[in-house]
């Protein structure tokens, strides 16, 4: 598209669909372009997602069982049902975010996860653990993370793979420190009082936050994404104060108007009529469902080796940096190698991990294993922040990833269960995880000899 050359305030300028640019003061003091600020608040909004994912529900695991009295397997379906029924309102938060944008959607989800946080802490049994498991999945795990990873995607076109790799750097960091830390204060204040406190983090971090700095797409107040299709020279004098280019770039001389290359506009019902979205959307689903049990069980299967609580906790370091290497890794290559390829490495890597679990001995193994497992979970949230927008554009891209989210949530709900019956009905976890590299392995192989079209090239 061509964007026009900016006038004297931004209210002589109008978008695509006439409406007059929108004003935003922090924005027009910003000393560099606010998709920075964005994705800074970004990450906070993915590190306050922890408690509802099962890197932070496993840590409460053992205490929820022996105090209410269930078997690993009883809540395990609860934990199933309860991802179900929470995945059930992405779809409504997909396309309420792209309607209505980040900034309301985050005020409205983050007050909400606070207060379920604090539900958490209130359980008594089955129904009220089902609430309870239900409400962090769909607003912490679902919701949280849609929008963190939305805010960011809007903002940023040729920067977007190296964006979503900083904001899993900065998630990846908070997974590797933060099992350590809840382990220090669940020994004087007990599961209970632990997740009311994770409650008021919530409350006092991403939500007013979110509500300060979140902004909508760049376009509605006049900028364009990455900052890229605003080289000096292209803004007048007049523009300055307008939020129209960096600061640095103000006052230069006004010339043609900006041509921006088109980007692809796929709705939700045509990127589901595409082989692209189902390989995705498949790949994710493995990684999403068998990832998810050996960190829902992760404890006990390590527990099966002989690894004891503290050096279980302590593969979380390993997790949290390699998960930081495959974030920014895979941001930076999205672009440049056929992310079809990069799911296959993802798949490959889950098959090795769901092989060597449960036969790890030793620190040097646990930390390896650690480290497989982290790389494959960076590559994993990087390829879904990315790879939707990449193929299909950002003007529906909510709506796109709700649909996906559901096929996680719903992969993330089912692998804990299943995992739980093979080792109910075998006493080990070693045969169902063995079973469950299978697919992984099939579609690592099958992906790479897949042909992508993306704007009339195989990618």
């Amino acid at each position: 598209m061509s964007l026009p050359p900016p006038t004297s305030s931004r209210e002589g300028r109008r978008q695509e669909g006439g409406s007059p640019y929108l004003r935003s003061r922090l924005i027009d003091r910003s000393p560099l372009f606010y998709g920075w600020l964005v994705l800074a608040v970004a990450t906070v909004g993915m590190m306050m997602t922890i408690p509802g994912q099962t890197v932070g529900v496993s840590i409460f695991l053992d205490g929820i069982i022996a105090e209410l009295g269930m078997s690993r397997s009883e809540v395990s379906t609860l934990y199933l049902v309860g991802t179900l029924l929470g995945a059930l309102v992405l779809p409504f938060v997909g396309r309420f975010v792209d309607r209505r944008g980040p900034r309301l959607a985050v005020v409205v989800v983050a007050a909400l996860f606070a207060l379920a946080c604090v539900w958490m802490g209130f359980v008594q049994g089955t129904v009220t653990l089902l609430i309870g498991f239900t409400l962090i999945r769909a607003l912490g795990q679902g919701s949280l993370s849609l929008i963190s990873v939305h805010a960011v995607a809007i903002w940023f076109v040729q920067r977007r793979g190296v964006a979503i790799g900083l904001l899993g750097v900065g998630m990846a960091a908070w997974v590797a420190v933060f099992p350590s830390l809840i382990e220090q204060l669940l020994v004087p204040f007990g599961w209970r009082i632990t997740y009311m406190l994770l409650g008021a983090l919530v409350a006092v971090t991403i939500l007013p936050l979110g509500a300060l700095l979140f902004r909508d797409r760049p376009e509605r107040f006049g900028l364009v994404p990455d900052r890229a299709a605003t080289p000096a020279g292209t803004v007048g004098a007049a523009a300055v104060g307008d939020g129209w280019a960096d600061r640095a770039e103000r006052g230069a001389a006004a010339a043609a108007p900006v041509s921006v290359r088109p980007e692809v506009e796929y709705t939700a019902e045509e990127a589901r009529a595409t082989l692209t979205f189902w390989l995705f959307a498949s790949g994710l689903f493995l990684t999403s469902c068998f990832g998810t049990a050996l960190i829902f069980h992760h404890y006990a299967i390590l527990a099966e080796g002989g690894i004891d609580r503290a050096l279980a906790a302590a593969a979380f370091v390993p997790v949290g940096v390699m998960g930081a290497v495959g974030n920014l890794g895979t941001g930076v290559l999205i672009t440049r190698v056929p992310p079809r390829f990069l799911l296959s490495g993802q798949l490959l890597l889950l098959a090795a991990g769901l092989v060597l679990a449960g036969r790890l001995g030793g620190e040097m193994a646990v930390w390896i294993y650690g480290g497989m497992i982290g790389l494959r979970n960076g590559m994993g949230t990087s390829m879904e922040g990315n790879v939707f927008a990449h193929y299909f554009g950002r003007r529906h891209i909510g709506a796109i990833r709700g649909q996906v989210a559901i096929a996680m949530v719903v992969g993330s709900a089912i692998g804990p269960l299943v995992f739980a019956f093979g080792n109910d009905l075998t006493g080990t976890y070693a045969p169902v995880m063995l079973l469950a590299a299978v697919p992984a392995i099939m579609l690592g192989v099958v992906a790479p000899f897949l042909r992508l079209r993306r704007g009339g090239r195989v990618r």
